[in-house]
């Protein structure tokens, strides 16, 4: 695709990169196909290649209008498209030069304005959102039913594991996670103790900056990661790996070396930080001989598997949770259509709450056709969206190990 970017960004960082990424598109089309928007909706704006050529004019210095911004904003970033592009266009890092730009150029009317600063300064940090969530959990009989659709019953976490081990890992808390679903970085350290490892949280460690990220707040975003960079230091050398049991988070932290690579003072330990980051289903495949061996069978229930779009797409990881669970005894199945978006994507289900119930109903109307006795995904924000629409019971994979060796 030729370009001829405007001044405002040629020559800069953001422009060259987005300029590589625009001339490696060649307007095939393939990616229409595989995005969950264009499929509901329709229009070619909707799809990938209509967002690359909106980009493309704003780059470009075309007047930006609230147009641009609403099919921007309608994109769920799922990467599915990513996956499917034939050359390799990396599409995410371009939805987010252009969305920063469109950002700053298109104001937004009060109320969405209001909603997006409280959902980039509450979600992010856990002293403000637990209590709030909390006190929603208290209130959910007198709340909206999309608001009690946000609040799911709450497992319990179990008790954190006491002993030492030679081998230790990391384990990122996150900013929602520990209030929705304490259960899992629990099970995960209890699963982990059980075949030698420690799992450690560094306290000051919070919100990956995803959230904040893809809310266009990107300065606040990259202070996120500067902030989890500096609370992981002092134990790096401790630790052979960084573990995420949220894949949205996992995919984020993953690109902090490439996020970080202007700042001098970051660029080195973002760096360091990326590549010792690992996904959960990364870590456990080590340990699947010893989980045939300690199971024996007993978790032998029929499990429909969502793959996140974070994992699949964002992080290129495929078959590695269902392999775990084979071998943990499990009967799992990937629906149909399961690369797919399930419409979570972040705060995509609060903004954008009709695409995002449809595409909910979709997934799910696959997902319970396989018969399953239980739902697992791999990020938190995919169990809360799924089990919302659901009686069937969504947990991660790995609560069901946990329960397993229990």
């Amino acid at each position: 695709m030729q370009t001829n970017l405007a001044d405002f960004i040629k020559g800069s960082a953001e422009g060259d990169e987005a300029e590589a990424i625009l001339r490696s598109c060649v307007h095939c089309g393939f990616c229409t196909a595989t995005c969950p928007t264009y499929q509901i909706l329709g229009d070619e704006l909707d799809g990938p290649r209509g967002r690359i050529y909106l980009i493309k004019q704003v780059l470009e210095g075309a007047v930006v209008t609230k147009k641009t911004q609403t099919h921007l904003d309608r994109c769920l970033t799922c990467r599915s498209c990513e996956t499917t592009c034939p050359s390799g266009v990396k599409y995410g890092r371009l939805a987010d030069i252009g969305r920063k730009v469109v950002e700053a150029r298109v104001p937004r009317p009060l109320g969405e304005r209001i909603t997006r600063t409280l959902l980039k300064e509450a979600l992010p940090r856990k002293w403000i959102f637990t209590p709030l969530y909390k006190a929603g959990k208290l209130l959910r009989p007198l709340l909206s039913p999309a608001m009690q659709d946000k609040l799911p019953k709450t497992t319990r976490a179990g008790l954190w594991p006491r002993r030492e081990h030679a081998r230790k890992m990391l384990v990122l808390d996150g900013c929602v996670q520990p209030a929705m679903a304490p259960n899992i970085n629990a099970a995960t350290a209890r699963v982990l103790d059980a075949f030698g490892v420690q799992l450690i949280v560094a306290p000051k460690a919070g919100c990956c900056g995803a959230l904040r990220y893809h809310l266009n707040d990107q300065a606040a975003a990259l202070d996120d990661m500067r902030r989890n960079i500096d609370a992981w230091w002092p134990l790096i050398e401790q630790v052979e790996a960084i573990v995420m049991t949220a894949s949205g988070c996992g995919v984020t932290v993953k690109e902090y070396g490439h996020l970080l690579a202007h700042d001098a003072a970051y660029a080195e330990n973002s760096q360091r930080i990326s590549s010792m980051t690992l996904d959960l289903s990364e870590v456990m495949p080590q340990f699947e001989g010893g989980l045939v061996e300690k199971l024996k069978g007993k978790l032998a229930r029929r499990v429909a598997y969502h793959p996140p779009c974070t994992l699949q797409h964002g992080q290129q990881i495929r078959g590695k949770v269902e392999g775990v669970l084979r071998a943990a005894g499990v009967d799992v199945t990937l629906c149909a259509d399961s690369h797919l978006c399930c419409g979570s994507a972040g705060t995509y289900s609060v903004l954008q709450p009709v695409l995002a119930t449809e595409l909910r109903d979709r997934k799910l109307a696959n997902l319970l056709a396989t018969d399953a006795e239980v739902i697992v995904s791999a990020n938190i924000g995919c169990l809360n969206h799924l089990q919302s629409g659901t009686e069937t019971p969504v947990a991660h994979w790995i609560e069901l190990i946990d329960q397993a060796l229990a």
